[in-house]
């Protein structure tokens, strides 16, 4: 019997690994739902190829689609719109398995609702966690979800834990003799840039990462490295860790994915070449593995692998995040928020890169800290954060 997955955002980077593990699969999963959010072409293909039953857009795009499904002869496929159609193919009865990789926060109440329903829910968007981390977790062992993560680092994290620590005392400590985590970061496009070749750097350049092909906004964190203090915000919550135990590592090589270390001295890494498949086909299958295109390791041809400590002089995201993660409450929430707002001021030119992390420290300077109660407290605060940083931008001539 196959198993129906729901993929939140389809046509990114992460939804198109989802469904080329999937292709490689059909015995065991079929495609139930997708969602995309302006990529309509893409979007088409992907019905015409797996014929999903439902598909979400948002409203405006809503005719255009039925459109171009009625000239494919695909009206049998129902067209959902804006959150409301997200939350129902997360929820959905027939669904077994949510791929939750819309990007930033519009993927926080689609990923809860998959949480609450009890999926199984392949974690991609981080974004959902930083801001809503006790929530997420509580309702995770409320509703019995099988929460799994999808970015490289965390999966990586998950395969070197203890098979049994997901459900251990959740306690801030380091649990069954795990001493510390240790998360890689690449370094980005700009590791061995200046201060002052970084306040010329330009979208183009900050959206060609060296070693993994992602979208725009995941592209402009991994350079500023707030794509690694938003990791480290998230490993704290699903692995139920201070952020004191946990260590950014840079490894340009992006091979070891990250490390468990073990109170007896012992270091385990997991490693592979960079592609979003294995990590993908990790949690659809686990506790089983499923085969994918991606080449075993050749250790011969990697030779070599390097690791120093971030620079938080020239990446002050880093810091930014492990503080926000220390102080809590809706200390995270306003981070992401500024940070959202910051990186699509910097994709159209208004702000320089540099600028970024100023627009989301003013931002934290400016909104005053609270304990995150509710979702609703939380999706208000980040209403106020991103108004309050687009005004910043506008005052210093964004």
């Amino acid at each position: 019997m196959t198993q129906a997955v729901s993929i939140l955002g389809a046509t990114g980077s992460i939804g198109q690994s989802t469904l080329k593990v999937l292709e490689q699969h059909p015995d065991q999963y079929s495609v139930f739902a997708v969602s995309a959010y302006s990529r309509l072409d893409e979007l088409l293909f992907i019905c015409k190829k797996f014929h999903p039953k439902i598909v979400v857009v948002p409203k405006e795009k809503a005719s255009e689609l039925h459109q171009l499904f009625k000239n494919e002869n695909l009206n049998q496929i129902e067209i959902l719109t804006d959150e409301s159609g997200l939350i129902t193919i997360a929820e959905h009865a027939d669904v077994d398995i949510v791929m939750a990789a819309i990007v930033g926060a519009a993927g926080l109440l689609p990923t809860l609702a998959a949480v609450k329903a009890g999926k199984r829910v392949l974690l991609a968007n981080k974004e959902s966690l930083v801001m809503s981390g006790d929530i997420m977790m509580q309702a995770a062992r409320d509703h019995n979800a099988l929460l799994l993560p999808v970015d490289s680092e965390h999966n990586a994290i998950f395969q070197s834990l203890p098979h049994n620590y997901l459900s251990a005392e959740r306690t801030g400590q380091p649990q069954l003799g795990v001493s510390g985590i240790l998360l890689t970061a690449s370094g980005g496009p700009f590791l061995n840039h200046t201060l002052e070749q970084l306040n010329e750097v330009t979208p183009q350049q900050a959206c060609k990462h060296p070693n993994w092909s992602m979208g725009q906004k995941i592209s402009v964190d991994s350079a500023t490295l707030m794509n690694k203090g938003l990791e480290l915000i998230e490993a704290c919550h699903l692995f139920s860790i201070s952020e004191h135990f946990v260590t950014i590592v840079v490894h340009p090589q992006s091979i070891i994915h990250s490390m468990v270390q073990y109170v007896d001295g012992s270091t385990l890494a997991q490693m592979g070449n960079p592609d979003m498949c294995t990590p993908i086909a990790h949690a659809l299958a686990w506790p089983e593995r499923l085969s994918t295109h991606v080449p075993a390791l050749n250790l011969f041809e990697t030779a070599q692998l390097n690791f120093q400590s971030p620079d938080n002089v020239k990446f002050p995201a880093l810091n930014l995040a492990r503080q926000a993660m220390r102080v809590g409450g809706l200390a995270p929430t306003i981070l992401n928020a500024a940070n959202e707002i910051a990186v699509d001021a910097f994709l159209k030119q208004r702000i320089k890169f540099t600028q970024i992390t100023q627009v989301v420290e003013n931002t934290l300077q400016l909104i005053q800290n609270a304990k995150a109660e509710s979702i609703d407290i939380i999706l208000h605060t980040d209403m106020i954060a991103r108004r309050v940083a687009e005004k910043y931008i506008a005052d210093i001539g964004g």
